[in-house]
């Protein structure tokens, strides 16, 4: 993903309905997640159909895995933030802990995810 992309979807999501403010009214959130798992849901099959046509061999998939490794590693770094904050402020305990775990399973995530791109080669050196 090109960096003037990102900063466009930045720009977006503090426009975009329900990313502007911080919700109160639990039913409100609710929504909200559905809304964002919705939207993620529809565009998977998108996903799925350009994966099927781009990734003819192990290398094609190496860049899409190294792009969503270098965007969750800027989001766990985000997520560290919220965390460093949270713990700075003295915030509810089941929120840092939650926080914490997110952030534990990011970096977990990032590390699969360098595999997978170690894979890459790996298989093709293999002669699959």
């Amino acid at each position: 993903m090109f960096p003037i992309r990102r900063t466009w979807q930045a720009l977006a999501a503090f426009t975009s309905p329900g990313w502007s403010h911080a919700h109160t009214d639990p039913e409100q959130l609710n929504v909200l997640l559905a809304e964002q798992t919705a939207a993620a849901n529809r565009e998977a099959t998108d996903h799925a159909t350009g994966a099927a046509a781009w990734n003819t061999d192990e290398l094609h998939v190496q860049p899409g895995v190294l792009e969503v490794r270098r965007d969750v590693l800027a989001d766990v770094h985000y997520l560290e933030g919220l965390l460093i904050g949270a713990r700075h402020r003295g915030l509810d305990a089941e929120l840092i802990e939650r926080l914490a775990a997110a952030v534990d399973t990011g970096h977990q995530l990032t590390v699969l995810l360098a595999d997978a791109a170690r894979a890459t080669i790996t298989a093709r050196t293999a002669g699959h």
